[in-house]
């Protein structure tokens, strides 16, 4: 653990004296020379943060991943050097993934499982997935937590000053740190024990029983504990796969898919998956998706959304003077603030631009430029970024928008956006062939509730 702390200590100060020397350097530099020192200290930043993270497992690679999210508004040196920590981790030895299974479950796994894969089909920060076939013949997947994993995250999120110095390493401006980890710790605690995430995988299992294009494997509780979860296996093929092969009608379908698991958590079930890796989906050749991995999962607390949600009604209004009301109401903004309400709009309405006509096809050209504008490099709102602030509660919702935005990019997908939110937000008609399928399916199980 000292060794760990170390690590993160020396990350956090090289950063610390390499912005105090771009701050000596840029006070005196004309803008273009201040905007070239602040990207060239976003790439070095980005490179550093991910040497240092990338083989570290527990909550400050999750601070990493979080930033990797983020990156599609860096400079790409260092949207490529963050991207590195999205991708799997190097797995743990067989033995003691073993040893997890024999202290949770009771046996060696090739006694407790009918057949046991010994190489994980994958790895990631808290924990790695074993194929499996059960004692009564289903096959499975086994998520198997990292000995000591519970500690070192409870380390990390125990020094919160160290999590805040790591995130706001990139100096990312209108990106509150402390908001952000604070979040993110409250999330942490919940994800090193996977029988929340149990929970949370069964609940999105019953609200999508049935569903004509969304799935979620079932939990297997037997076999699920503190530290193994056991879910149904899911062939499907995986992202990379499905961008090679997939043809551009499978490629819309599954991008409005996506979004509409999206927006049906945040607007009808108040209960949304925080983790929009691409990683965490499969597609079917029926064209339907299958969603994995519910440890980071966002549930709005009494009044949460009675605050955001008017942000996003005056946006689609497309009324500048309700969205400053609504963000002063939600705390984006002080009372006090003194910025021009046009101006206020022609910021915070970037992320919106898909929500502000009839159809729009999403690039990742058009991510990444959405993103440089909030995290405003070249500095044009530097008068308004520091007037804003990000309520902790905004913080995964935030990471969410831009990770679906992300990957719509990567998909190319166009469509009425929305209409199709007004479906979730408003009660509207459905607007696509996949939204009448969707009502269809609620019309019947009104009739007859799930099990």
């Amino acid at each position: 653990m000292l060794g760990r702390q170390l690590r993160i200590w020396r990350l956090t100060a090289r950063r610390a004296v390499h912005l105090a020397a771009v701050k000596v350097r840029a006070a005196r530099a004309t803008d273009e020379r201040r905007a070239a020192l602040e990207e060239r200290f976003a790439i070095r930043s980005a490179e550093d943060v991910a040497g240092v993270l990338g083989d570290m497992k527990g909550a400050v690679m999750k601070a990493g991943q979080l930033l990797a999210f983020l990156a599609d508004g860096l400079p790409p040196d260092a949207r490529a050097a963050l991207s590195t920590l999205l991708a799997d981790v190097p797995p743990m030895a067989p033995r003691l993934a073993a040893a997890v299974v024999r202290e949770e479950l009771g046996d060696d796994p090739e006694r407790v499982f009918l057949e046991w894969e010994d190489v994980p089909r994958a790895a990631a920060s808290i924990g790695q997935v074993h194929r499996a076939v059960t004692r009564d013949g289903r096959v499975v997947a086994v998520k198997v937590q990292y000995p000591g994993i519970d500690a070192a995250i409870r380390g990390d999120l125990d020094n919160a000053e160290r999590l805040y110095a790591l995130v706001g390493a990139l100096r990312l401006k209108n990106l509150d740190a402390r908001a952000l980890v604070d979040e993110l710790r409250a999330r942490m605690i919940d994800e090193v024990d996977y029988r929340i995430e149990a929970a949370n995988q069964a609940e999105f299992a019953r609200l999508y029983a049935g569903h004509p294009f969304i799935a979620v494997p079932d939990v297997v509780p037997e076999l699920s504990t503190r530290r193994v979860l056991t879910s149904a296996w899911v062939d499907g093929r995986p992202w990379e796969q499905f961008l090679a092969v997939s043809s551009p009608a499978a490629r819309q379908r599954a991008g409005e898919i996506i979004y509409r698991f999206t927006q049906a958590g945040i607007h009808r079930h108040g209960v949304f998956n925080g983790d929009p890796h691409p990683g965490n989906y499969r597609f079917h050749d029926d064209g339907s998706v299958t969603f994995l991995d519910f440890g980071l999962v966002k549930r709005w607390a009494p009044g949460e959304w009675e605050l955001l949600g008017p942000v996003l009604d005056a946006v689609l209004a497309d009324d500048p003077d309700a969205v400053v009301r609504a963000m002063v109401s939600a705390r984006f903004l002080p009372p006090d603030h003194g910025i021009p309400n046009e101006r206020v709009w022609e910021y915070v309405s970037t992320p919106y631009v898909p929500l502000l006509t009839e159809t729009f096809r999403y690039t990742e050209g058009w991510v990444s430029q959405a993103l440089q504008t909030l995290i405003d490099l070249p500095g044009r709102y530097a008068d308004l970024v520091a007037k804003l602030d990000m309520p902790p509660s905004f913080v995964v919702l935030d990471r969410v928008v831009w990770g679906v935005s992300g990957v719509l990019g990567r998909l190319g997908a166009e469509a009425g956006w929305r209409a199709i939110v007004a479906e979730y937000r408003g009660g509207a008609a459905p607007s696509t062939d996949l939204g009448r399928a969707e009502a269809a399916w609620a019309a019947r199980r009104a009739v007859t509730p799930a099990r």
